[in-house]
């Protein structure tokens, strides 16, 4: 998929309350690809945001290629008003 993807390409968030690991997971993907997670660090904010109801959007910032998957690819999340 990395060849595939660009800087400005439209993500899916998609709310994982009920994720065994974090209760505050949320799903990235593309494309209907799961990319991964946000990061734990980072996701509550936009877990709380999307469990109030709130409208997001998200899209690739940017792509490193790294060999830290977690560094590969940074992501922009919105609140659409």
């Amino acid at each position: 998929l990395w060849d595939e993807m660009r800087t400005g390409d439209a993500l899916v968030l998609a709310r994982e309350a009920d994720n065994r690991h974090d209760t505050n997971a949320v799903r990235v993907e593309w494309r209907g690809r799961r990319l991964g997670y946000l990061p734990r660090a980072e996701n509550r904010a936009v877990a709380a945001e999307m469990d109030r109801g709130g409208k997001l959007a998200a899209r690739i910032a940017r792509l490193n290629r790294h060999l830290d998957p977690w560094k590969r690819i940074q992501v922009e999340v919105f609140v659409v008003l």
